[in-house]
């Protein structure tokens, strides 16, 4: 049963209902996060809102939908994360690499994209929250050549599950892992893997106040 627990729409959130909002997401998913990273997440929200109105960074306009839609639902896959170095292709805004930087300060996250303007974007977040252990990165996933390769590559609703193999198994390190964040159970997409890559975990999320279907699909790099 999807969670309901935040308060109705509106454009005029004060800080304190964003907290209290975010502080609820929080604990119906279980998540340990401290303070200090849920006002890092309200500090990027905010600029998120600010440099929305000049760059069109999300469709989502209200505040507290940025909360379950972007947020909440990027907090949503990082207990499945395993190993150190992580990249996020087609970041767009930083979803849901910020959120997973925020809240995982242990683990690093490349976060990709080939918009110019969304990459300063993730600059001055990265500045502002003094996120030592994010790198922005502007270019085309498969024309990307990094010094490392990376533990897992990460994307969230970027490309079909195909497409994310094929543009970015060369960032992928021995062992590594793909993490597609998808909204319904993609069927057809996986009928479709490329030879030799099979699904290691499809986990259904639970996010809460989105009242969607949520996938994500974890595949082993052969």
């Amino acid at each position: 049963m999807w969670l309901n627990i935040l308060p109705k729409s509106s454009n005029e959130v004060s800080a304190a209902q964003l907290d209290k909002a975010l502080k609820e997401g929080i604990a119906a998913q279980s998540l340990q996060v401290d303070d200090q990273a849920r006002a890092a997440m309200l500090q990027y929200l905010g600029l998120l809102q600010r440099w929305n109105r000049a760059y069109n960074l999300t469709s989502i306009k209200d505040p507290l939908q940025m909360l379950s839609y972007h947020l909440l639902d990027s907090l949503s896959i990082g207990q499945y994360l395993q190993g150190q170095a992580f990249i996020d292709v087609g970041t767009g805004a930083g979803l849901p690499g910020i959120p997973l930087a925020v809240t995982h300060p242990n683990k690093t996250f490349s976060l990709l994209d080939s918009n110019g303007k969304k990459v300063r974007f993730l600059f001055q977040v990265k500045t502002a929250l003094k996120l030592g252990n994010v790198k922005e990165l502007q270019g085309r996933v498969e024309e990307h050549k990094p010094e490392q390769l990376y533990d897992g590559v990460i994307s969230r609703a970027f490309a079909s599950l195909t497409d994310m193999i094929e543009g970015s198994k060369h960032l992928l390190a021995s062992g590594g892992s793909f993490y597609a964040m998808k909204g319904r159970y993609p069927d057809k997409e996986l009928s479709e893997l490329p030879k030799g890559y099979k699904v290691e975990h499809a986990i259904a999320l639970e996010v809460p106040a989105l009242d969607q279907q949520r996938h994500l699909i974890i595949i082993k790099k052969p």
